[in-house]
């Protein structure tokens, strides 16, 4: 999923699918691509199930998948919360040390003159 959503037109799709569903000629319209391309790109974020489509006719309409969205999300946001804490703990120690009997009060800057 997160290689799918390395490239930027994929992103790109992938932000004006979350506002609402659209056909694919909708999203091909505004890039410089043709749209055999725009399918590539659509193919690649089905694969990795974050988009859905449904063909209709002859009009092929697409939907981003909330699910999965929502695993990437929380996934990033389990990463976020375990490096604040490693931080924290390093802060901590960090702080520790500076507190501690034979530590330099403070980095003074040296004269020169």
């Amino acid at each position: 999923m997160f290689q799918a959503l390395a490239d930027p037109t994929r992103r790109n799709l992938v932000e004006r699918l979350i506002r609402s569903p659209a056909s694919v000629s909708d999203l091909a319209q505004p890039l410089a691509m043709s749209l055999p391309a725009v399918m590539q790109h659509l193919g690649v974020l089905e694969a990795c199930g974050l988009v859905r489509s449904e063909k209709a006719g002859r009009v092929r309409t697409c939907r981003i998948e909330p699910g999965t969205l929502r695993m990437a999300e929380d996934w990033i946001a389990a990463q976020r919360t375990e490096w604040e804490q490693r931080l924290d703990r390093l802060g901590d120690c960090l702080a520790e040390q500076r507190g501690s009997p034979g530590a330099p009060e403070s980095a003074e800057p040296r004269s020169t003159s």
